[in-house]
This record gives C-alpha cells, sequence and structure tokens, in this order.
C-alpha cells in the first residue's frame, strides 16, 4: 500500500539587528546550525544594521514590510530572530509578516525538548518553558492561538496558549519540587562518591566539540555523538584507569553556547554542577573551529561563574588531526592535543589527568607480613590491589593506597 503521508518541511529566514554589540554574521552561522539540529530548512539570512534594536519591531518596521514581501516569494513558514523578543515584539512582528516568528531562545528550548532523554533532563526542559512563557502570555492568546505546532511549539508538558498564568505558577512549583529532590538524590550519591574515594573528571567544552566522541572513544559509553549542537543533554558518567592505578570517573556535560540565555543556564545547571564537584575539569577545545578561542572564553566564563576556580583543569585540544599546523602548537603539563575521532594522544591525555588529579592515594610495593594480613583487606576496600605474590617472608602487593591508611604499610614498602 503506497504511502502518501505528506511531511511540511519547515523552511525559515533568520533575522538578526547588527548593533556592533558581537559578530553578527557569526551568531547567525551559529543559529543557523541550532535551526538545522531542530530540523529546519533555512532558505534565507538576513542582517539589518541599526544603532539600537527597535523596541517594537527590532529591525524596523520598515525592513520587516519588505521582509514581509520576501518571505511570501520564497513560501517561508517561520521566522527565527537571532536575539531575545518580548512578547510585543512578537506579536507586532507577526502582524506584518503574517507568519510564526520565534526567537533564539525558543529554538534552543524546542531542540533541548527534542533531546532531553532522563526524567530530570525532561523536567529541566519544561521548567525552563514555563519560565520563558510566564511573562510572555499577555495578549499573545489570539494571535498564536492560529499558528498551529511546530518548530518551537513541542516539548514535554507544552502548555496550551489559553492557560493562564496562575496554572503556569503552580507547575513551575511542582517541577521545582520535583528537581529539588532529584537533586537531593544526586548529593546523595556525590557524598556516597567521596565517601567511597571515587575521583571524578568532567569533560566540559562549547557544543559540538566532541565530548561524548571522547567519552565513548575512552569507555565504550554508548552516548549519542553527532556533528549536532546541543547532541547530548543528560548527564552520563563512565569508570576509567589511569596508568598510576587510579581509577576516575569520567562525566559528561551538557554542551555551552555563546549567549545561552540565563535561565538556560539555570535549568540545566545541575549536570553543570558535576564540573563544580569534580576533582579535575578536562577542559576540551576544538582548536579547528575559527572562533576555537571564543568559544572556549564562553568556557571559562560559565566555569567561573559556577565557582570552579580552585579545581585543577586541562586543556584539552581536540580534532587535532583537522589543522595541518597542530604540531606547531606547544603543549604543557596541563594542555594536551587529541583527535578523539581517531583516538590519537589519548596516551598523554591519560598521563596529564594522573599528573594533575589531587593526589589522594599512593602506588607502591607492599611485603605484608603473614600475621598482619588484616591490613591487605584495609588495602583493598581504600585503594586498590594491583597483583599479590606470596613469598617466605609474606604477602607482596602492588596497590594503589589510600594516603589515609598509608601508614599502616609504610614500614612494609618494598623499593624497585
Amino acid at each position: 500500500m503506497k504511502d502518501n503521508t505528506i511531511i511540511e518541511i519547515t523552511r525559515a529566514v533568520l533575522v538578526a539587528a547588527d548593533t556592533g554589540e558581537f559578530d553578527a554574521e557569526r551568531s547567525l552561522d551559529e543559529l543557523e546550525e541550532l535551526a538545522a539540529t531542530a530540523g529546519v530548512e533555512v532558505a534565507a539570512r538576513v542582517v539589518q544594521k541599526r544603532p539600537a534594536c527597535d523596541s517594537a519591531t527590532v529591525i524596523g518596521s520598515g525592513r520587516l514590510e519588505q521582509l514581509a514581501e520576501e518571505t511570501a516569494a520564497l513560501e517561508i513558514n517561520l521566522v527565527i530572530f537571532d536575539c531575545e523578543l518580548t512578547a510585543n515584539q512578537t506579536r507586532n512582528i507577526e502582524k506584518i509578516l503574517d507568519i510564526r516568528v520565534i526567537d533564539r531562545t525558543t529554538l534552543i528550548l524546542d531542540i533541548f525538548a527534542q533531546r532531553a532523554l532522563t526524567k530530570e533532563g525532561r523536567l529541566q526542559v519544561e521548567l525552563a518553558q514555563q519560565k520563558y512563557r510566564l511573562p510572555r502570555l499577555a495578549g499573545k492568546g489570539v494571535e498564536l492561538s492560529r499558528l498551529g505546532g511546530g518548530i518551537g511549539t513541542r516539548g514535554p508538558g507544552e502548555t496550551k496558549l489559553e492557560t493562564d498564568k496562575r496554572h503556569i505558577r503552580r507547575r513551575i512549583e511542582t517541577l521545582e519540587a520535583e528537581l529539588k529532590e532529584l537533586e537531593r538524590r544526586r548529593e546523595l550519591h556525590r557524598a556516597r562518591r567521596k565517601k567511597d574515594n571515587v575521583l571524578s573528571a568532567a569533560i566540559v567544552g562549547y557544543t559540538n566539540v566532541g565530548k561524548s566522541t571522547l567519552l565513548n572513544a575512552l569507555t565504550d559509553a554508548g552516548v549519542l555523538a553527532e556533528n549536532k549542537l546541543f547532541a547530548t543533554l543528560d548527564t552520563t558518567s563512565r569508570s576509567i584507569e589511569l596508568p598510576d592505578g587510579r581509577s576516575v570517573l569520567l562525566i559528561d556535560t551538557v554542551g555551552l553556547i555563546r549567549r545561552l540565555p540565563h535561565n538556560l543556564v539555570e535549568a540545566f545547571k545541575s549536570t553543570l554542577e558535576e564540573a563544580a564537584n569534580a576533582d579535575i575539569i578536562i577542559n576540551l577545545i576544538d582548536i579547528s573551529a575559527d572562533d576555537g578561542y571564543e568559544q572556549a572564553q564562553v568556557t571559562a566564563e560559565v566555569l567561573k561563574d559556577l565557582g570552579c576556580d580552585g579545581i585543577p583543569r586541562i586543556d584539552v585540544l581536540n580534532k587535532c588531526d583537522k589543522l595541518p599546523e597542530a604540531e606547531n602548537i606547544k603543549c604543557d603539563d596541563r594542555t594536551v592535543k587529541i583527535s578523539a575521532k581517531l583516538g590519537l594522544g589519548f596516551d598523554d591525555l591519560l598521563d596529564c589527568i594522573a599528573r594533575n588529579l589531587p593526589e589522594t592515594s599512593v602506588r607502591g610495593k607492599f611485603c605484608i607480613p603473614y600475621d598482619k594480613t588484616g591490613i591487605i583487606n584495609t588495602v583493598r576496600i581504600e585503594g586498590k590491589i594491583l597483583s599479590e605474590e606470596y613469598l617466605p617472608e609474606g604477602t607482596l602487593i602492588d596497590a594503589v593506597v589510600d594516603k589515609k591508611v598509608l601508614h599502616m604499610v609504610e614500614e612494609y614498602k618494598v623499593n624497585g
């Protein structure tokens, strides 16, 4: 039987007001990537130079009249503004264009809604959506009720436009309570990790720099790794062993993006907090990107806001296979070059992590007398025994010994 289902393609125009505050073209490049990630076909881009954004229409009513003719000719069914729109601006723009209008934040929320897989991720998405909609409800019902679904309207817990503010506030309170309970459980897990001396390393960086690819390559984690923005929203963690015998829990975090609205940072703070609670931060940087330095600056600012200044950090320059001159880049004790996709530089990376991790344990060989075998059990509980050999004078162990029990084995240390 022939399938006659028609799939409507969302064709969009991207619009930006260039006030000189930032690089408008580069920001539109990123907005185009976001649109592609959401499944939108970008048909055209419009940049209007202005001393400041127009308070009523962002780019001015005259330019909007021209845009209305252009969108009709191109069969456009969506216009995406590269800024945050107020309810009045959205209403005014839609009145002139007579098609659906969304802003950068709504587009990002739509991507989050598509990609959040865990319960916590879905709750965070809905909370961000509800908080964003609340101040934009007034006067929007009539205009938007006829615009139907599509990009920017989907997501868990999607509210009807006629829903009143009281209902949304109640929903926000419920979501915040549920997230607080999940946060409490997460704190318990962190406390247990600390108690069990589990070291953790948070992989942070701009979106699409290769965090999930790196985690998969090092641990076979099976995390979705796509050449799209925000491919990963939910936290994933896997354990690996370092060259010095210690184990470390690698934690993948949500990717960052320039001009990420504050309420979105707040919504996904729980995943970013893994960086603030890590023993070391692996700052992944795409050195093949034209704006790699700016991306690294965005990451540095977010880490500073999270209070990560006192945590050891290493810079991992990824995608070195795409940059011919990468071999000329000098590395140091806190910087390594890798290709997560090709598996290059992993030995250097693991050595660098081991060197910069706080020293909570010591590896060594110890010959424990047979009348002190209880010590071996303590070492096994608090650390890790890599090998055991039974000699006439006692049990020779090669072990990673936690510092708090090191005094118990120091006198039995074997050199060489």
